[in-house]
Formats: C-alpha cells, structure tokens, sequence
C-alpha cells in the first residue's frame, strides 16, 4: 500500500523559512522516480491550489506565481522524498500544505501538515 506522509509544518514568524518533506512508502526507488510529486494548499475557506509541482523525469518544475522565487521543490529518488523549501514566508502562505503523487496509474494524497505564519 502506497502511503505519503508530510511532516515539518509548524508555526514561523513572517520572513521565516521552513521546509516540508513527504516521504512516500510501500513502492520502490523505481516506481518512485516515475511518480510526478506536487504540493498543494488549501487555506482556510478557500479550495485547494497548486504550489509546485516537479515532474518524474526531464520537464521544469511548475510554481504558483504567489511562490515564484519564494519556495523551491526537489526530490531525492533515493529517499522517495520530496521536499517544499519555503523561504520569505507570508502570512499568506498559511494552510495546510498536501502532497501529491500522480502517474498514469496512480493518484495519492497525504495527510497534509499544517502551516502557519504569524508573529
């Protein structure tokens, strides 16, 4: 059974940095690779939206204009983990923060991890 766990959320002071991480199981190095992984955020009241994305191989990472030079997504296929860098944050960036693994045959979520900025 696939499963992606988020974790590194927590509270941060405007202009702070934090970085998120998604560890996902129950596949192998091989299968990992070909998953294109994105994080996504869905603040209070409002729907789900894409912050970056980073595909499986070859291609550009994709980002929110709203995080464009602020937040950095990389993967390590050795570690089936993916990564959210996220610097120079706003107290618009609060939200829960989601992983997500898409390939043609598959489509999973995390948990999400919760992030707030505030002073």
């Amino acid at each position: 059974q696939v499963q992606l766990v988020e974790s590194g959320g927590g509270l941060v002071q405007p202009g702070g940095s934090l970085r998120l991480s998604c560890a996902v199981s129950g596949v192998s190095r091989y299968i990992f690779s070909l998953y294109a992984m994105s994080w996504y955020r869905q603040a209070p009241g409002k729907e789900r939206e894409l912050v970056a994305a980073l595909p499986s191989a070859g291609g550009s990472t994709n980002y929110a204009d709203s995080v464009k030079g602020r937040f950095t997504i990389s993967r390590d296929n050795v570690k089936n983990t993916v990564y959210l860098q996220m610097n120079s944050l706003k107290p618009e960036d609060t939200a829960v923060y989601y992983c997500n693994a898409r390939s043609n045959w598959f489509d999973g979520w995390g948990q999400g991890t919760l992030v707030t900025v505030s002073s």
